[in-house]
């Protein structure tokens, strides 16, 4: 045991100031021995809460700092029993390994929600208020038991995750995007906007990035659509993938990003950085929201306009929200080709209404039918992501813009999900199909090596 371990440990005596915190813990022995079964949630939480006060009253935490995590939490585990036997409290075996990994989780980590983090079928947690937290599993929304002591304790996690990013919450600034080590999105809203207290959602991401593989055996699409995205990927065509809240656009941006040549410099803006591409030459930028002045706010569109002056050889938006549309859209045609983004839309048509609104936004005054030759001189494809009714997330629709006729763009559809009804449990039933349109921008694939059989294309093959 070396001097820093001891000098922790030494600091945790039985005297100094601890006997109105050994009165609480002894009022809720009381409680705990009066249910053989365990103690009901109320009195753990307040067991845990007076533990966990004391550790922080009396030890040393900047000698905790220079040990390791590993060592950090064997201390923390050898300190929680040593005032368990203090204070003679009476719970059972479970109880008591559960107490000390959630002091540990309090100390270390993100507090209750460290155990759903930890949980690699948990893709999204919903925090509703300390007294409820939704996750979804698969698709489908589900209520734990996870629960916070009191709005207090949830304020303090929420400050904790926003602190960490250099973003702050507070009455004067109550809403806030910011992430989590790992990249997961979080979004967090405090009184007064949230009527019934903090509200947090975190969208998670899987430590590993999915891969195109991985989305086929998973049916989200058919090798045959596979094969033309790593094509669209690899020959610098720009693409825009559309889809709702939770449809699984930022995986499959990662997904036909991974197919990036490891020999271009790609630039990504966000608003809170959550792309995993692989490439070795990336560099990332995110989005500044204004401090308590309301100075010093950096927008996507500023980003997307320094993007251009650091000569990337794709730029890749994580979201297209507003003005930055109009950047975007002369980026793709000005040399940065294979520049690919996300938009929240419903169809691949409406992603282009919507597309069209947000340029709208930046230059008030540009005529209809020039800004719809510049989306359609811009994009070339429009990969369309739903999720299903039964959770499940497919690609619904590929189509290639093809022009303008008049002042309409035009476009046709190359692959696409034709549901046909539901099976047991609400299983969704469908098939993919391609539409018998063989795409213009084969000719590019060919240029860039990459041959493609026209049996892809066939419209009397369904894959189930």
């Amino acid at each position: 045991m070396n001097a820093e371990n001891i000098s922790i440990r030494e600091r945790l005596g039985t005297g100094g100031g601890s006997g109105n915190v050994n009165g609480a813990m002894k009022g809720t022995a009381q409680i705990s021995s009066s249910r053989p079964g365990g103690i009901d949630n109320r009195a753990y939480q307040e067991l845990k809460h007076h533990i966990h006060q004391t550790l922080l009253d009396r030890v040393d935490l900047e000698s905790m700092q220079r040990l390791s995590q590993v060592q950090i939490r064997e201390e923390l585990r050898m300190l929680v029993e040593r005032l368990l036997e203090e204070e003679v409290v009476v719970i059972n075996e479970t109880e008591r390994k559960n107490l000390t990994r959630d002091i540990q989780n309090e100390m270390l980590g993100f507090g209750p929600l460290e155990t759903l983090l930890a949980d690699p079928t948990v893709s999204d947690i919903l925090v509703n208020t300390y007294k409820q937290v939704y996750v979804e599993r698969r698709g489908k929304l589900e209520l734990t038991d996870v629960t916070f002591s009191n709005d207090a304790h949830l304020m303090k996690i929420i400050d904790k995750i926003v602190s960490r990013v250099g973003r702050r919450i507070d009455e004067s600034s109550p809403m806030v995007d910011a992430r989590l080590p790992d990249g997961s999105r979080v979004n967090a809203i405090i009184p007064p906007l949230a009527i019934d207290g903090p509200i947090m959602s975190i969208r998670r991401f899987a430590a590993q990035p999915l891969r195109l593989a991985d989305l086929v055996e998973f049916k989200s699409l058919t090798a045959e659509m596979a094969e033309i995205l790593r094509g669209l990927g690899k020959a610098k065509v720009n693409i825009l993938i559309s889809g709702g809240t939770g449809s699984g656009k930022t995986t499959m941006l990662n997904v036909i990003s991974g197919f990036i040549s490891e020999a271009e410099r790609i630039v990504t803006v966000e608003d809170a950085a959550e792309l995993q591409l692989q490439q070795p030459h990336i560099v990332r930028l995110e989005t500044r929201p204004p401090n308590i002045e309301g100075k010093g706010e950096v927008t996507q569109r500023a980003l997307v306009r320094n993007a251009l002056r650091m000569r990337p050889d794709r730029i890749i938006l994580g979201e297209v929200r507003g003005g930055e549309a109009l950047d975007m859209l002369q980026a793709m045609n000005t040399g940065h080709e294979g520049s690919m983004a996300t938009i929240h839309a419903n169809t691949s048509r409406d992603a282009l209404t919507r597309l069209e609104n947000m340029v709208s936004m930046a230059v008030a005054t540009l005529p209809t039918k020039a800004m719809r030759q510049q989306i359609s001189s811009a994009i070339s494809v429009v990969v369309q992501v739903a999720r299903l009714t039964d959770g499940k997330r497919k690609i619904v629709s590929v189509q290639e813009i093809t022009g303008m006729e008049g002042e309409v763009i035009t476009m046709q559809e190359i692959f696409t999900f034709k549901q046909t009804g539901l099976g047991e449990n609400g299983a969704v039933l469908g098939y993919f199909c391609a539409t018998g349109v063989r795409p213009r921008f084969l000719e590019r694939l060919q240029a860039f090596g990459i041959s493609v059989s026209d049996k892809l294309f066939d419209p009397t093959r369904q894959y189930h």
